[in-house]
């Protein structure tokens, strides 16, 4: 016959996945009257998915041709619209990223246009000087 001495600890095991059940207490300089500005407040929970959007996309795709291969469309369905949420946050990230990289050129090309006007300043206060 098998005992089952240690059942409650594979029970605990089971249900804690990694999430602090036991943690009821409120810590009032953790969760303070404004959430806005709170630095502490975390909103990922660990059991999240942290993949990135690209891989999220392509796993999202596969599974709705694996489903619309099966036959099952309205599961396909679904697995379409989760592929198309995460394009439309690779289209919104690139859209950011191009955004970034025209305001630094913008800003070396100022920076640039600067130097040149005061270098222009610089040999005209000279050819004054020596004239």
């Amino acid at each position: 016959m098998v005992t089952f001495r240690n059942n409650n600890n594979r029970r605990n095991n089971f249900r804690r996945n990694d999430r602090n059940f036991k943690n009821n207490v409120i810590d009032k300089n953790k969760f303070g009257t404004n959430f806005s500005n709170n630095d502490n407040f975390q909103r990922k929970t660990p059991g999240r998915n942290n993949h990135n959007a690209a891989k999220l996309h392509e796993k999202y795709n596969n599974l709705a041709r694996e489903a619309l291969s099966s036959g099952d469309k309205i599961l396909s369905e679904n697995y379409f619209q989760h592929a198309d949420h995460f394009k439309r946050i690779l289209n919104d990230q690139e859209n950011i990223k191009k955004m970034k990289l025209n305001n630094v050129n913008d800003a070396t090309e100022k920076k640039m246009e600067e130097s040149e006007d005061s270098e222009k300043n610089n040999k005209s206060l000279v050819e004054k000087n020596t004239a």
